[in-house]
């Protein structure tokens, strides 16, 4: 049994402390996951990688976890938590009422040509919501392996798959999510 997965038991008997104890063991993969995210923002982007995380583990409950099955549930959810920080961030930005339209100009550089990511968030959202409704362990597995920043083997154990299965499974999906989003072009 994973140092994890010990973890998340203690925390299911309610130890105090295990979920400060979670925190600290996980911390330095969700930042690197976290960090690996944000490089594909738009320059300018107002959302750090620690924000990030620290926002993701107050939306898993914080020092109030619930109890988590195992590893996988917990990085499932941790998953999920950043893409809905990451899809929340990019519609908030796209309100009109917030300057949506516009975009950030710097007064010493007037050479700003950063491609604005926020659209792009939202179409692979959608797009992966309707690959859920069409293969929901090919979306679970883009979810883990894009947001969670998880490798095709990580990925494997984390749902149970074999890795050969899963390796089809990402060859598919991804080939699935570039058909979707080419429709929105």
């Amino acid at each position: 049994m994973s140092e994890i997965t010990l973890i998340l038991k203690k925390m299911q008997h309610g130890e105090a402390g295990a979920a400060n104890k979670l925190l600290d063991l996980v911390y330095d993969d969700l930042r690197r996951v976290a960090a690996g995210k944000m490089a594909f923002e738009a320059a300018g982007h107002t959302l750090q990688p620690t924000a990030l995380v620290h926002e993701a583990w107050l939306r898993l409950g914080g020092d109030q976890q619930p109890h988590w099955q195992n590893r996988a549930h917990f990085f499932g959810a941790a998953a999920e938590a950043m893409r809905r920080i990451l899809v929340d961030n990019a519609r908030r930005k796209n309100r009109l009422r917030h300057g949506g339209a516009l975009s950030r100009v710097e007064w010493t550089n007037f050479d700003v040509a950063a491609v604005e990511n926020d659209n792009e968030v939202l179409a692979l959202d959608e797009a992966l919501s309707n690959l859920t409704l069409h293969d929901p362990i090919g979306a679970k597995l883009v979810e883990l392996r894009f947001f969670a920043g998880l490798s095709n083997k990580e990925a494997a154990e984390t749902l149970g798959l074999a890795e050969r299965s899963a390796k089809r499974t990402w060859a598919y999906a991804r080939a699935w999510l570039k058909k979707e989003l080419s429709k929105s072009d």
